[in-house]
C-alpha cells in the first residue's frame, strides 16, 4: 500500500529528477529543523489535471514534515498528504511563484495562536520546484550565543536551497547513524578554522583528548586527525569519516560544506560520540562468531557420533545393524541443519539447501542394482531454526522410506523409479509433498495406527513439534505427457507458516 508521501508526489508535475532532488532533502533536513529550532514542512504544487487544482489559485499538497529534536513542535497533527491553498497560505505562494524567500505571520488552523513563517524556495537547475516552510512561534526569551549560531547556520542553508546548492547530489548515509545536532557542531570558516564548537561538541573532543581552546585554530593544530573537513571543504560536498581516538573512544564526524554563489565559506561539522554503538556491534560480531563455532563444533560432534554408530553397525547383524544404520542417518540429517547455521547463525534457515543435502544423502543410499530419479520442485525459503531442525529429520525419514520400501516388488518402470518432493510457501502454511512411484501402501495402511519406527518418528515430530498435518495416501505418480503410474504414494505435510509456539493474535 503506498504512503501519503508516495500518494502525494503523485499529485504533482514533478519529474523524476526533481523528485530524486526533493527525496534527498527530506533524507537530510532533521539538521535543518534542529539548526532553526522549527517545524518544517515540504509542499509542492498540484498538478494542473487535479479537480479544482486552480480555480481559485494554486494549491500546494504536503510532501513531508520535520520537527526539531531540540525544541518542542508547534504541529501535532501528520500534515503529509493534506492539501493546503495557497490563498490562505500567501506566503507559500509568494515564495513559489518569485523564486525569493517571504516571511510574516500566519493564522494557521492546525496552531492555537499566530506562527513566525518563513518560506524558503526550493530551486534546482534555475527552477523552484517546492516551497520549504518553517514554523515557529513567537518567544519572548532573547535567544542566546548557541540559538544565533544555529539559526545564523539555518539562513545559509536557506541561501543555499535558493541557489540548487542544497540538498548535495548522491548523499547517502543511514538515518540510524546520521549524526544531529543535538550531539554537537563545530563550525568552521573556508580555511577550516574553528569558529564555533556546541557544548556538546566540546564534550566529545574532551572525550578525543582534546581540551585546548578551539576557537580560531584547526583541529589539526589539536592533533586530530581532519581529512574529512579538509577534504569536504576542497570538493564542496559532504564527507563521513569515523575517528578513533584512544582505544576507547570512536566519534563519528560529518562535515557539511556551507555555500554561497558556488563557493565554499565554511563548514559545518555534526561530531557524533558513537562509542557505545561500535562496542555493541563489535560484541554483536563477537556473539555471531561464538554462535557460527558452537554451531560448528555441534556438527562436528554430531558426524563423529554419525561415524561411530556407523562403525558399531558394521559389527552387528540383522535387526541391530539396520537400527543403527537409522540412528546414524537422523543424527546426520540434524548436522546438515547445524552446517548451514554454522554459516549464518541467524534465526532463519534457508531450508531448500537442506534439501538438496537430504536428497544427496538419499542418493547415496541406493543400491547399485536401482536406478531412481529424485525431482526437487517449488521452494520452501528461509524456515526459523527451531522448525529446519526436526522438519529435516521428517524429509530425511520420508525420503529413505521410499528409497527401502517403495520398490521392494519392482513396481513402476523395471529400469527407472521416481520419487519427488515438492514445496509450496504461502502466507498461511509451509507445504511439503513427497511422492513416489512405488508398490503403493497396503490394504488398511492408516499414518495413525503404524508400527514402523521411522513413519511414528514423523507423525509425532510433524504433530507435535511441528503443530502441522500429514497425511499418507495412494496416488499415482505423474509421469510426464499427462500419465500416470499404475500405483504410488503421497505423503503431505502442511505446517502454520508461523513458527510453532509463537502466540498469536
Amino acid at each position: 500500500m503506498a504512503t501519503p508521501a508516495e500518494l502525494a508526489l503523485e499529485r504533482t508535475d514533478l519529474t523524476r529528477h526533481q523528485l530524486d532532488h526533493l527525496k534527498r532533502l527530506m533524507a537530510t533536513w532533521g539538521v535543518l529543523a534542529d539548526l532553526s529550532f522549527s517545524d518544517l514542512l515540504l509542499l509542492a504544487s498540484v498538478t494542473e489535471s487535479e479537480p479544482h487544482a486552480r480555480e481559485s489559485g494554486p494549491s500546494f499538497v504536503v510532501l513531508g514534515q520535520m520537527r526539531p529534536s531540540n525544541s518542542a513542535t508547534v504541529v501535532q497533527s501528520d500534515l503529509v498528504g493534506q492539501s493546503v491553498g495557497g490563498v490562505d497560505w500567501p506566503l507559500v505562494t509568494a515564495a513559489f511563484q518569485s523564486g525569493e524567500m517571504s516571511r510574516g505571520e500566519m493564522q494557521i488552523d492546525f496552531a492555537e495562536e499566530p506562527l513566525r513563517v518563513q518560506c524558503i524556495p526550493v530551486r534546482m537547475e534555475g527552477e523552484t520546484v517546492a516551497v520549504m516552510v518553517r514554523l515557529a512561534t513567537g518567544s519572548g526569551r532573547r535567544p542566546g550565543h548557541l540559538e544565533r549560531t544555529y539559526r545564523d547556520v539555518f539562513d545559509r542553508f536557506a541561501i543555499m536551497l535558493t541557489q540548487s546548492a542544497f540538498p548535495f547530489p548522491g548523499e547517502s548515509l543511514a538515518a540510524e547513524e546520521a549524526p544531529r545536532v543535538g550531539d554537537g557542531i563545530v563550525l568552521v570558516d573556508e580555511e577550516g578554522r574553528v569558529r564555533y564548537a556546541s557544548p556538546n561538541a566540546t564534550n566529545a573532543l574532551h572525550r578525543m583528548g582534546i581540551y585546548s581552546q578551539l576557537e580560531g585554530r584547526r583541529l589539526s593544530d589539536l592533533g586530530l586527525q581532519e581529512s574529512a573537513i579538509e577534504w569536504s571543504l576542497a570538493s564542496a560536498l559532504p564527507v563521513v569519516e569515523e575517528v578513533e581516538r584512544r582505544p576507547d573512544v570512536t566519534v563519528l564526524m560529518h562535515c557539511i560544506p556551507l555555500l554561497e554563489t558556488g563557493s565554499v565559506t565554511g563548514g559545518l561539522v555534526l561530531l557524533r560520540d558513537v562509542t557505545d554503538v561500535r562496542r555493541l556491534d563489535r560484541l554483536l560480531l563477537s556473539k555471531d562468531a561464538a554462535i557460527r563455532e558452537v554451531h560448528h563444533r555441534v556438527k562436528n560432534n554430531l558426524q563423529t557420533i554419525s561415524a561411530l554408530l556407523r562403525l558399531q553397525a558394521r559389527r552387528l547383524d540383522g535387526k541391530g545393524r539396520l537400527a543403527l544404520f537409522e540412528a546414524e542417518r537422523r543424527v546426520r540429517s540434524i548436522a546438515v541443519v547445524h552446517e548451514i547455521l554454522s554459516r549464518d547463525p541467524s534465526d532463519q534457515v534457508p531450508f531448500d539447501e537442506i534439501v538438496t543435502s537430504l536428497v544427496q544423502m538419499a542418493k547415496d543410499s541406493v543400491l547399485q542394482s536401482r536406478q531412481i530419479v529424485f525431482h526437487v520442485t517449488g521452494k520452501l525459503g528461509e524456515v526459523s531454526a527451531d522448525v529446519a531442525t526436526p522438519l529435516a529429520v521428517v524429509l530425511a525419514e520420508l525420503l529413505q522410506n521410499a528409497v527401502e520400501h517403495a520398490f521392494a516388488d519392482g513396481a513402476g518402470d523395471p529400469g527407472t523409479h521416481h520419487i519427488s518432493v515438492a514445496m509450496r510457501s504461502s502466507a498461511r502454511c509451509l507445504t511439503i509433498e513427497v511422492r513416489d512411484d512405488g508398490v503403493g501402501l497396503p490394504d488398511g495402511f492408516d499414518i495413525n495406527d503404524t508400527e514402523s519406527l521411522g513413519l511414528s518418528i514423523v507423525r509425532d515430530l510433524v504433530r507435535s513439534q511441528l503443530e502441522g498435518t500429514i497425511s499418507m495416501d495412494r496416488a499415482p505418480f505423474p509421469l510426464g505427457g499427462g500419465e500416470h503410474s499404475a500405483s504410488g504414494t503421497a505423503v503431505t505435510i502442511e505446517l502454520p507458516a508461523v513458527d510453532p509456539g509463537r502466540p498469536t493474535r
